[in-house]
């Protein structure tokens, strides 16, 4: 198993759409392959259920390059924006782990509400999580910081999203061992599955 290394970070430096794009299929993509092929496997099996590997194409970009780039697992074949769905992924500074809930969602509100309603379970997790209410802003909340307010934003905004997991910053020694980082992610999203088994549920309600 691959790590993450200092050039994959630095692919997010590279000035134009196609140059970034094309160090991201080339640096990137093959070590999301990898990962997300072992992940969608060990998930599987955590679940009972069938869940199925999305690497981000990017694709409606036409101008811009992207800031991050993610590999993402869910249990839809066609795609993953309107499913709760797990999340590893790059930015120039950091690798997120996600359990990611994003806008597109379509039971958003059930699932905000289930989540209000078992709060404490949420709190429970380690303190060393973090929260983003944004996938496409760098910045997150610590878990400490977390109130019901929050997930009330989640529940009434339409454009408002619930992401919570760990970040590891650039130059963590973990990321340079991949079957360090891996163990590592598979154990964040252990801790996560009972929250994604809980949105799942008040999903399919």
């Amino acid at each position: 198993m691959n790590g993450f290394t200092n050039k994959d970070f630095e692919t997010f430096n590279i000035n134009g759409l196609d140059e970034r794009m094309e160090a991201i299929q080339t640096r990137i993509q093959p070590k999301f392959q990898q990962i997300g092929e072992s992940l969608a496997e060990d998930l599987s099996k955590k679940t009972n259920n069938e869940l199925y590997l999305h690497i981000a194409k990017h694709a409606r970009r036409t101008v811009n390059p992207p800031n991050d780039t993610w590999l993402a697992i869910a249990d839809n074949k066609r795609g993953y924006k309107k499913h709760p769905h797990f999340q590893v992924g790059v930015f120039d500074d950091h690798v997120f782990i996600w359990l990611a809930l994003i806008y597109e969602l379509p039971n958003k509100s059930k699932i905000a509400s289930a989540y209000i309603n078992h709060f404490d379970e949420v709190k429970n997790l380690p303190k060393s999580y973090v929260v983003s209410l944004d996938h496409t802003k760098k910045d997150a909340i610590s878990l400490t910081d977390l109130n019901k307010s929050h997930l009330e934003r989640f529940r009434d905004v339409k454009k408002a999203e619930f992401l919570i997991g760990k970040h590891i910053e650039k130059g963590d020694p973990i990321l340079a061992n991949g079957d360090e980082l891996y163990q590592f992610i598979m154990d964040v999203f252990e801790q996560l599955l009972p929250l994604y088994q809980l949105a799942i549920d008040s999903r399919d309600e």
